[in-house]
């Protein structure tokens, strides 16, 4: 017996992956769109300083656990469960593993918050043992992290309710979720610093505020579907403990690249100040067609590779993940060029203000030359690693990241010393080149991926267009000068015209070579 929805809660059976992804994309690109303009308030209120590194690791801890529990792991283990119970149970017993599932996790959470609230301290401590001589500033990211840590507990009981959305083709309420920190973050900078005799307070409870919005959001719309959880903690239930053995291993597995981040950051402490800032700013740059582009189609072919797994369709399984590959390829290789090209440009338009120094940008900047050289390998991973998770092989990846894990703490220490933080953005980057390879080679050898045909004119095509993309937008590009004694219409105009006319000599040498909108469709 399968799943019977209501009439106005029902979906197509086989939605278009490339509509779906364009949903999340445009949803996410809005975030991200909103994300940049956050991170120019915060760098012009409060630049490079000492402070602004204080809350970025009272940020990043949460977030990174986020990342891990939430878009990570829980998301990685719950979907393919999920996409099976829908596929093979009715509705009913779909509801009691939502309910059992929320009620485990929940208690979890809870528990996690209770620690790391009590124990923020240590937390910063161990995540920055840079600021241990530094009394102020660990005192400072003590006080916010026990602010923003039960973000933790919002934001991974919200990737629930999202997983569950996701799974029902539901996909622009959650990839719009974060459009609410975005939002939340700019009216606390804007509205709330003038309250708080250490105004950086301010935005800790901005993330405080966001992670109730974004999981009070999602309540409406899983009431439609009939799914709104009602916590009923239970470890025993089969779905809950087989989601649990799936999950612990991709801790490691589809998070190495936020490990490896978060490596960073504990040497980067250690290093003078500013250089957290300058590469949490470079990140957020460099994460850009990651978040608009490489998670969307990600997150829009799990439920599918899910549902193919669960229906013994190997052939639809393999071109699907081509797919998926082509596509990243597609928009990854020009982000990537147009990242290592404008870096200065792109630092300077979006955040050269108030309190941000031109020996910031330029700082910032080289850390985004190193985070684009692996910005085509962020995203290919995010494509690739579902093709383990729903067929529910965590151990693949699990090896996979333990051996990327080493490579990129060997590349830190290797390169920290000749190049900085720039090195640790190198290191990072060259790691994710070895991730996604062998992830690619496991695929391969498996006979899981399988090549369609039409690669090697692809790839023309491809390279024809990041050609005529790089030699138009080096030659219109004015020098890295004009850009700093520029005020920000003149630079938001530059920059408009550039990223317009890169795109357009992409999109035309495709369209001459000879690509059309068939050749982008499946599903």
């Amino acid at each position: 017996m399968t799943d019977q929805l209501p009439p106005d809660a029902s979906v197509p059976k086989a939605p278009s992956l490339l509509r779906s992804g364009m949903v999340v994309s445009i949803m996410t690109m809005l975030s991200r769109v909103l994300g940049m303009a956050r991170d120019i308030v915060v760098a012009a209120y409060f630049g490079s300083q000492s402070e602004a590194d204080a809350f970025f690791i009272a940020f990043k801890i949460p977030n990174f656990m986020r990342r891990l529990f939430a878009e990570g792991a829980f998301n990685q283990a719950f979907v393919p469960v999920l996409s099976e119970y829908r596929s093979k149970r009715s509705l009913a017993e779909v509801k009691h593993l939502v309910d059992r599932v929320a009620g485990t996790l929940g208690i979890t959470l809870v528990a996690i918050t209770a620690v790391g609230v009590a124990g923020a301290p240590v937390l910063i401590t161990l995540f920055a043992p840079g600021f241990h001589d530094d009394p102020i500033k660990l005192a400072l990211a003590s006080d916010m992290l026990r602010i923003t840590f039960p973000y933790l507990l919002f934001i991974s009981l919200t990737a629930l309710c999202g997983s569950i959305l996701n799974s029902y083709n539901r996909f622009a309420v959650p990839s719009f979720t974060p459009v609410l920190l975005n939002l939340s973050m700019i009216g606390a900078t804007v509205l709330m610093t003038p309250y708080f005799d250490r105004p950086i307070m301010a935005l800790a409870w901005g993330v405080f505020i966001a992670g109730i919005l974004q999981l009070l959001f999602q309540v409406p719309f899983l009431m439609q579907i009939r799914l709104l959880p009602t916590p009923r903690p239970n470890r025993k239930d089969e779905g809950v403990k087989r989601i649990m053995t799936l999950m612990l291993p991709a801790l490691f597995g589809v998070s190495v690249s936020q490990i490896n981040l978060l490596l960073d950051t504990v040497l980067a402490s250690f290093l003078e100040t500013g250089s957290i800032s300058w590469l949490y700013y470079a990140d957020r740059l460099s994460e850009l067609p990651l978040g608009a582009f490489g998670i969307a189609i990600g997150t829009v072919i799990l439920p599918a590779l899910s549902r193919q797994h669960a229906g013994e369709d190997p052939k639809a399984f393999a071109a699907t993940l081509d797919w998926a590959v082509r596509m990243v390829l597609l928009v990854g290789l020009p982000a990537a060029l147009a990242l290592l090209l404008l870096a200065e440009p792109l630092i300077a338009t979006l955040f050269h203000y108030g309190a941000m120094t031109e020996r910031d940008v330029v700082q910032a900047a080289a850390a985004l030359r190193a985070y684009a050289v692996g910005v085509m390998t962020f995203m290919l991973i995010k494509v690739l690693a579902p093709g383990f998770f729903a067929r529910q092989d965590m151990k693949t990846p699990v090896k996979i990241a333990v051996i990327c894990m080493v490579v990129n703490m060997v590349f830190n220490l290797i390169l920290i010393w000749p190049l900085a933080h720039v090195g640790l953005a190198l290191a990072t980057s060259l790691s994710a080149l070895l991730n996604a390879g062998l992830l690619w080679w496991g695929l391969r050898k498996a006979g899981i991926y399988q090549a369609q045909p039409g690669w090697p004119l692809f790839a023309t095509r491809l390279i024809l267009a990041c050609v005529a993309m790089s030699v138009l937008v080096v030659w219109l590009a004015p020098g890295v000068e004009q850009w700093f004694a520029w005020e920000w219409q003149r630079k938001v105009w530059q920059m408009s015209v550039l990223v317009v006319a890169g795109i357009a000599a992409f999109s035309a040498m495709l369209v001459v070579s000879g690509m059309r909108m068939r050749h982008l469709r499946q599903g």
